[in-house]
This record gives C-alpha cells, sequence and structure tokens, in this order.
C-alpha cells in the first residue's frame, strides 16, 4: 500500500472511532441519569482501575500500555464530563 491507501485506511478507521466514541458517551450520558437519579458519585475510581485493567488484557499493540492507558485517561474524563453536565441542575448546562 502506498501513502494514500494507508490514509484512506485511517480516514475509515477515524469515521469508526467517532461512531464508537460517540456511542460510548451516550452511554455515559445515560450511566449519568441513573448515578443522578440514585445520588452515587461521578468519580468512581474502582470503575475506572477496571477500565484500566480491562483495556491493558486485550492490547495487543503497537502502542504500549502506558500509551493507551493516556489515551483512555483523556477519554474517561471526557465522559466523566458528560456525567457531570448530565447531573447538574436545571438550567446550569445552559
Amino acid at each position: 500500500m502506498d501513502i494514500a491507501d494507508w490514509r484512506r485506511k485511517i480516514d475509515d478507521l477515524d469515521r469508526q472511532l467517532v461512531r464508537l466514541i460517540n456511542e460510548r458517551a451516550q452511554c455515559a450520558h445515560e450511566i449519568g441519569r441513573l448515578k443522578r437519579n440514585s445520588a452515587m458519585p461521578i468519580y468512581e475510581p474502582d470503575r475506572e482501575r477496571i477500565i484500566f485493567q480491562n483495556i491493558a488484557r486485550v492490547n495487543e499493540g503497537p502502542l504500549s500500555d502506558v500509551q493507551l492507558r493516556q489515551v483512555y485517561e483523556r477519554l474517561v474524563d471526557v465522559m466523566r464530563q458528560i456525567q457531570r453536565e448530565e447531573m447538574a441542575p436545571e438550567g446550569e448546562n445552559d
């Protein structure tokens, strides 16, 4: 494959990633709603630890576990923000 082929492949993968990240965000939004209704905290360190263990277990590279965790730390941070917005009092998100 030449560089144009690789770039097309990356573009296709990016489209898939965007769809999956948005699907994950929708799940986080729904979890935020459930947490709001049950007074659960947004930050759950045990759950985040499980996420990081899960991604390390399935990681086949070429990203190292550290690199993949860095990506996921940011992803989880954004998902936490979605939950904060869901849990904010009415009118506070405007």
